[in-house]
């Protein structure tokens, strides 16, 4: 599932990804927000917080981030991973020579700074 962290500030989007992951939580929950901060912002600044194994998304699911990445594509200025799978913060940067943006990975611990450089402008 998918939860909108919704007390971060307003040019970022935070999303916390706990139990199974569905390509329904991407239609559902992500794009429309995706969309409002594009509208509002013009670019994309998100926070992804994944208390879930990456076991825990479905095949839609992988299929909801590409689409979601080629969507945006000149939209993505920063992507910020919260997690403490050693591997999926690793992956995050090969996304700095995929997508436009900058992108860095965070253990859970480090939740506070990943907060603070999402956010700076």
């Amino acid at each position: 599932m998918l939860e909108h962290m919704n007390y971060l500030p307003s040019h970022v989007l935070g999303m916390h990804a706990v139990g199974d992951v569905t390509i329904k939580d991407y239609t559902k929950a992500l794009l429309p927000l995706l969309n409002e901060q594009v509208k509002k912002n013009g670019r994309i600044n998100l926070l992804l917080v994944l208390e879930t194994n990456i076991q825990n998304f479905t095949a839609g699911a992988w299929c909801g981030n590409v689409e979601i990445g080629l969507k945006y594509f000149l939209r993505w200025n920063k992507l910020a991973i919260v997690t403490d799978q050693k591997g999926i913060r690793e992956f995050s940067h090969l996304f700095k020579y995929i997508l436009p943006g900058k992108y860095r990975g965070y253990p859970l611990e480090e939740l506070d700074e990943a907060v603070k450089w999402v956010a700076e402008k």
